[in-house]
């Protein structure tokens, strides 16, 4: 190979070197602020709004491999269930709920 070739080679390994970086750090910004998620879910909260749409999965987290804590907002109240195979748990919700 000729030098011309290995600088080519180089440059071309640079760029896409410099490409997947690129990605991460914009990938790194949008979860940073939340966005990452609104963008993967095609979806705004004022487009949510004009919708219609009351209920909304704000956060899910893992306990084990069938268990799971569930954040859920209707309206503006927000509940936290625990879902698994044993049953489902309602381990929060507020106060003056004026629905129930």
């Amino acid at each position: 190979m000729h030098e011309v070739d290995y600088i080519r080679t180089l440059a071309a390994l640079l760029a896409v070197l410099g490409a997947i970086g690129l990605g991460f750090w914009l990938l790194r910004r949008l979860e940073a602020g939340g966005g990452l998620k609104r963008w993967l879910s095609g979806q705004r909260d004022a487009s949510r709004a004009r919708s219609g749409r009351r209920l909304d999965v704000v956060e899910t987290r893992m306990i084990d491999q069938k268990t799971r804590l569930v954040l859920v907002r209707r309206d503006a109240v927000e509940h936290l269930l625990l879902l698994g195979p044993g049953g489902n748990l309602l381990i929060d919700r507020p106060a003056a709920d004026s629905d129930a």
